[in-house]
């Protein structure tokens, strides 16, 4: 397995695991900065962050992870040079979505303040705004980058055909598309996504690839297709000597896209034990056997 790779056409180097900050909130700097520092030691230098994030999972107000986040970088300046930063914008609570250029631009500006960085590295689309125009939305993308204020564009939750007309407007190549894909949530592995992925030489980046902890070791899930699928983890991990959340992740890594799974645990320990996915290939069979599980009917 690779330990390393492009995002996209771009020059940016990441690790072949990232790591999300959904559940990062609080203000405990000293904890937060451990947890960061876990992740780049784990490889994970690729950290995934999102405007909205911190009005769940325990927090209170918007911004609240990128917040803390950027009181991390500004008590370890090391941190941010280790790191290839990511984040998203477009969820406002209440409107629910606007990606027109003014909220696109003061979004930047705004994310740019609380991580006490100068350049975010990956912007990302968090949702599709269909009221927003793609070519608006595409200026506003253009400019930031030419002022320096991103390096990089990125889609998440987008349809391939949603990707393919935002990408009709830009005159530089989308580097990532991020969708939910885990040996639960399967579909991007056949609506298409993924293949667009592929055929733009875009990376995927794949959230919640272990179904928002319904796949995590220990865990005995109630809804009859997660316990199935955790069912054949257990299987999969005994005979590969290893553990569920590293089967569950070689599940997202072993797709031809080369996606990259976005893991969110708080826990330094389960960080660094992330990692054993590395070290798993599953074979063909193993692989369509969590699709059997996840689908609840055998393949066609």
């Amino acid at each position: 397995m690779t330990t390393s790779c492009r995002l996209g056409q771009t020059t940016l180097e990441v690790g072949p695991i990232a790591y999300g900050l959904w559940r990062f909130v609080g203000n405990d700097v000293a904890a937060a900065r451990t947890r960061i520092e876990a992740a780049l030691d784990a490889g994970m230098n690729l950290i995934d962050v999102a405007a909205v994030y911190g009005l769940d999972w325990g927090g209170s107000a918007f911004g609240e992870s990128e917040t803390l986040l950027g009181k991390v970088f500004a008590d370890a300046p090391d941190l941010r040079k280790r790191t290839v930063l990511a984040t998203k914008f477009g969820i406002i609570p209440g409107v629910p979505y606007d990606s027109g250029a003014t909220a696109v631009i003061r979004s930047c500006e705004e994310s740019l303040t609380r991580l006490q960085t100068e350049t975010i590295d990956l912007f990302q689309v968090h949702r599709p705004d269909v009221l927003t125009h793609p070519g608006e939305l595409a200026e506003a993308l253009t400019k930031l980058r030419t002022q320096g204020k991103i390096r990089e564009v990125g889609i998440s939750n987008y349809s391939a055909r949603q990707a393919l007309l935002l990408q009709q407007f830009l005159n530089f190549p989308l580097a990532t598309l991020q969708p939910e894909f885990s040996a639960l949530n399967v579909e991007a592995a056949f609506d298409g996504v993924l293949d667009f992925a592929i055929s733009r030489q875009m990376t995927p980046l794949a959230w919640s690839p272990l179904a928002g902890g319904k796949l995590a070791d220990g865990v005995a899930p109630s809804e009859p297709a997660a316990s199935r699928v955790a069912v054949k983890l257990d299987e999969l991990a005994k005979l590969y000597g290893t553990s569920r959340v590293a089967i569950a992740l070689a599940f997202v890594l072993r797709h031809p896209s080369h996606p990259i799974p976005i893991v969110g645990t708080q826990s330094p320990t389960r960080i660094a034990a992330a990692n054993g996915a590395l070290r798993v290939n599953l074979s063909r069979t193993d692989w369509y056997s969590l699709v059997v599980a996840a689908q609840g009917k055998p393949l066609p």
